[in-house]
């Protein structure tokens, strides 16, 4: 099943994500389900919230980049209830983009090293060190268990430049290839 992507101005998108056990029903299919819907958006990345589900999974395949980013070759993992123990390195500042917020792209500053406990879709724990383009890609699709967008993160006088932008894709005023829903609307994704 191919969920819609939930659009900036979406409450979903602001809530704090709640950790799963290995009994949540239909977890499976929802992770299968991210997959396809990442896929079908030509996202490397999914949250769980971007598809309406206030739980701590998120999604990533980043062979789509591995040309530029070698590191990303094969890289295809699920994180289940992911928390960022540390976060150090350089503060490196690249463009990002997103799902959930069509038509922006926006220089972000993270960090270059992270270290995360999660969980895979066999219920093994995992403390793993991530470096470079992979933890960058982590912590944004990270942030969105939080309810922090990666807009949250430019500078403020891009905030205040945004702020139009914003608003027009909340109420529908973008351009995307892939279903969505817009705030005010009811999520169905059984």
């Amino acid at each position: 099943m191919i969920y819609p992507i939930v659009i900036y101005g979406h409450p979903v998108l602001r809530q704090v994500s709640e950790d799963i056990d290995k009994d949540y029903p239909d977890l499976a299919n929802i992770i299968e389900n991210l997959f396809d819907t990442m896929y079908k958006s030509d996202g490397v990345g999914l949250a769980a919230p971007q598809a309406g589900l206030s739980i701590r999974i998120f999604v990533i395949d980043g062979s789509p980049l591995a040309e530029d980013e070698p590191s990303l070759a094969g890289f295809k993992k699920i994180f289940i209830n992911a928390h960022i123990t540390e976060k150090s390195g350089d503060k490196i500042s690249m463009e990002e983009g997103c799902l959930s917020i069509p038509d922006i792209r926006e220089e972000v500053k993270r960090e270059n090293y992270i270290r995360l406990e999660y969980y895979d879709e066999n219920w093994q724990f995992h403390d793993e060190v991530f470096e470079g383009y992979t933890a960058r890609i982590i912590q944004h699709e990270y942030d969105h268990l939080d309810g922090i967008l990666f807009t949250d993160k430019v500078s403020p006088l891009r905030k205040k430049l945004l702020q139009g932008k914003l608003k027009g894709i909340s109420k529908g005023h973008f351009d995307a290839d892939y279903k969505t829903i817009l705030a005010g609307k009811k999520i169905k994704n059984t």
